[in-house]
């Protein structure tokens, strides 16, 4: 089902039990709702960025702490990956801070695809713009998901980036489903947007074509030395409201909590999961920003009866 902005919107803006009702009902119409689906995140090149996205320390542009560092080995990444396998995670994202893959490191970045697959776990990867041919090539080492969020609205996108174009994330997007993979496609709240930039996002993944097949929903990780290291806080409650109207209008899609999970109370957490989120990154770091300790997240599973899903 198509939604307008103005549709979404008016989701956002239902009494809040009514919303959550509704976005739980729908859940259970698509999912087990005492399953969750894990993923570990890794950074195989971090730092030295040249993009200028205003959340994120690992531009080259802004002052944070974050270091540039090569692309890891191989035998690097596949063992951080057995790791996640010994931990629960049924699916292993890899993210590379640059622009977009030269052909030399897609070179090594398929050789990770394609071991980390032998060890029976789905792969993503977050590889930046995909230029023609690239997107093929990962489908044929094996990549199950390619991440490429919008980050929020169409209008409010020039607030926050000024490097690449949303025009260039729909490209890629475009190539990615050309050569066969499943997306992995969302943002991030918490940026100084409005709720009707929040709609507009929403409305825009319910619009792709397919929608994605995982819709990650960042908080905003506050960085000193960002553009957006002071921005306001959301408010928590808008957060709970963020995952619910996307699970309404994602219905088969897994509502993924992503970066900013380290601030939030276990009440809240169990809000998004009864609203619809259905997936979760484990792992004490999310590429350069802190996430709850694996422990941590067991041990809320066990309490809210959740069961981790190694696989979709």
């Amino acid at each position: 089902m198509a939604y307008t902005k103005d549709a979404v919107e008016r989701l956002f803006a239902r009494p809040f039990f009514d919303l959550l009702f509704e976005a739980h009902a729908t859940h259970r119409q698509h999912f087990d709702p005492s399953d969750i689906q894990i993923s570990t995140l890794l950074s195989i090149k971090t730092g030295g960025c040249p993009e200028d996205c205003g959340y994120c320390p690992q531009s080259r542009r802004h002052h944070t702490t974050v270091a540039d560092e090569a692309l890891l080995s191989v035998e690097e990444v596949v063992a951080a990956a057995r790791r996640a396998k010994a931990n629960g995670a049924g699916r292993f994202c890899m993210g590379a801070a640059w622009r977009g893959p030269k052909e030399r490191d897609l070179a090594r970045v398929t050789e990770m695809i394609a071991a980390i697959r032998g060890l029976g776990l789905e792969t993503c990867a977050t590889l930046g713009l995909l230029r023609e041919g690239q997107a093929e090539q990962l489908a044929e080492a094996g990549l199950d998901y390619y991440n490429h969020n919008l980050d929020t609205s169409r209008e409010f996108y020039g607030e926050v980036i000024q490097t690449r174009t949303y025009d260039d994330r729909i490209e890629t997007l475009e190539r990615v489903r050309k050569a066969g993979l499943k997306v992995c496609c969302g943002g991030i709240v918490g940026m100084g947007e409005t709720r009707s930039d929040r709609a507009a996002l929403i409305a825009q993944l319910a619009s792709l074509d397919p929608p994605p097949e995982s819709v990650p929903i960042n908080l905003l990780v506050r960085v000193p030395g960002t553009p957006l290291g002071d921005a306001p806080s959301l408010e928590p409650l808008e957060f709970v409201r963020t995952i619910a109207v996307a699970r309404l209008c994602l219905p088969t899609s897994r509502v993924r909590m992503a970066a900013g999970r380290e601030g939030m109370s276990e009440e809240l957490q169990a809000l998004c999961y009864f609203a619809g989120a259905n997936s979760v990154f484990a792992g004490d770091v999310l590429l350069t920003t802190p996430n709850p300790a694996v422990a941590a997240d067991r041990a809320l599973f066990a309490k809210l009866g959740l069961n981790a899903a190694c696989a979709d």
